[in-house]
């Protein structure tokens, strides 16, 4: 089990990094919380899990454990998968989606993409008792882009990685930056995306 990377960042995109640990290159699927949360090219330290399956060996990193933590707790839930648990945490940050879990806000976690109204009750149920609300700090999405371009580029990309067609994501961002202006960040794009019926 990797449960840690500490490292050089080689690459940084939406929903994926690249981490050099003495020489080797490790890809690493991330959420848009611990996307934002990570510097450009320098030293970093990421939490990460496993996921072995048939096709492939895949990394999920994390910027704290916490996050770890609820992505472990999403997918021993029947019908949450890694990506569907990636989904939840880009959308929601840990604090939120601890608070959802709490209140029983089942329309919250259903307005996530991927999420229907068995799958947020799931989690409600199963989790309820095992969350537990913490003091850590929201996360700031505050970083824009200023190329409209670029930033929606990066949004398209990171939004196919999650597993969403890529008509989908383009009529979703469009509307998006038609409806909020073209100032938005590219977490901010993804986030509104994913909640996007």
């Amino acid at each position: 089990m990797i449960a840690q990377l500490n490292g050089k960042l080689l690459h940084k995109e939406p929903g994926l990094i690249i981490i050099d640990c003495q020489g080797v290159g490790y890809e690493v699927r991330v959420s848009m919380n611990t996307y934002s949360r990570l510097p450009d090219t320098e030293h970093c330290r990421i939490h990460t899990i496993l996921i072995v399956r048939e096709d492939a060996h895949l990394l999920y990193g994390f910027a704290d454990v916490l996050e770890k933590s609820l992505f472990q707790l999403l997918i021993s839930i029947s019908g949450v998968g890694p990506n569907t648990a990636l989904m939840v945490l880009s959308s929601l940050s840990p604090d939120e989606l601890q608070q959802a879990i709490l209140e029983g806000n089942e329309v919250l976690i259903r307005s996530i993409k991927g999420v229907g109204p068995k799958t947020a009750q799931r989690i409600i149920l199963e989790l309820k008792d095992k969350v537990q609300k913490t003091n850590t700090s929201t996360i700031s999405l505050s970083k824009t882009v200023g190329s409209h371009t670029k930033a929606s580029q990066e949004a398209l990309s990171a939004l196919m990685m999650l597993g969403i067609a890529r008509n989908v994501a383009q009529q979703s961002i469009e509307k998006i930056l038609k409806a909020e202006g073209e100032q938005l960040s590219v977490e901010e794009i993804i986030k509104k995306a994913l909640k996007t019926p």
